[in-house]
Order: structure tokens, then C-alpha cells, then sequence
């Protein structure tokens, strides 16, 4: 059985879980890289059911929001002895640059991460430029 801890633990716990919170995204980590030709956002949303995850895209925002219900509420025969887990509705916000095609997004949930794959357009890709040989006629250069 798991037994109560210190109180003054409890409190210096819970000023802790606030200070982070508060300068945290709420309980949705994120990391993003570029892979290839692809920008990738991944978030860490374990717990969620994938139902309630719902990304819009509008402009150039990208918002992530997810819901994690809290499955055991204190009752008649329940006493919660620990209440460290995030619970309840997260939203993160990404701006998305110019040069992402966000007609293309994709997004795939395994394992408790969410993985948003956005390609990068093509007018924003390297390209080769052609140099061409034109006339043999000399240019003066001034100085």
C-alpha cells in the first residue's frame, strides 16, 4: 500500500508543480526538427484518446488541442493519497513560417506522442540555376 508522505513535501511539491506550470506549456512537451523535406512537430500527449486530439491550421498558426479526462475523482470510497499527473484540456500554438505547405499536413498518434509532418513547399526548396553561355562581347568594368 502506498503510504502518505511529509506534509512539508506535499507543499514544497506543490509550489513546484505551480512554478512549472507556469512557465511550462502545460503539459504538452514538444519537440520539432527538420527532416528532409519535411518540418516534424512531435508532442507528448500520453493518455489522450486520440478522438479528442483536434489540430486546426489558420494562416500560419498551427494549434494542437487535447483533452485528458481525470479517470478517478475522490468520492465516497475513494481517497486520494497522490495528484501528480496533468489532467484536463491542453492547447499549444505553433507559427508556421512562409515556407511550409500546410495544405499537406500530416499527423499520426502512436504511443502517446503525436507526430505533425509538415513538407516544406516547393518554392522554398534549393534549386539549381542554369548559367548559361551567352555573347563573347567584353564588359568594361569601371571603377
Amino acid at each position: 500500500m502506498l503510504m502518505r508522505s511529509d506534509p512539508f513535501r506535499d507543499i514544497d511539491r506543490l509550489a513546484q508543480q505551480i512554478w512549472e506550470t507556469s512557465f511550462r506549456s502545460s503539459g504538452m512537451p514538444l519537440d520539432a526538427y527538420r527532416e528532409g523535406d519535411h518540418f516534424v512537430a512531435e508532442f507528448d500527449l500520453p493518455g489522450v484518446d486520440p478522438d479528442s486530439i483536434d489540430i486546426t491550421v489558420e494562416k500560419n498558426m498551427l494549434s494542437v488541442h487535447a483533452e485528458r479526462p481525470r479517470l478517478v475523482t475522490e468520492g465516497k470510497d475513494i481517497e486520494i493519497v497522490s495528484n501528480e499527473r496533468v489532467h484536463g484540456s491542453f492547447t499549444r500554438q505553433l507559427f508556421l513560417g512562409e515556407t511550409l505547405d500546410t495544405e499537406h499536413i500530416e499527423a499520426n498518434y502512436v504511443n502517446g506522442v503525436l507526430t505533425v509532418r509538415i513538407p516544406v513547399a516547393e518554392t522554398a526548396k534549393p534549386r539549381k540555376v542554369h548559367v548559361g553561355s551567352g555573347d563573347n562581347k567584353k564588359h568594361a568594368i569601371s571603377a
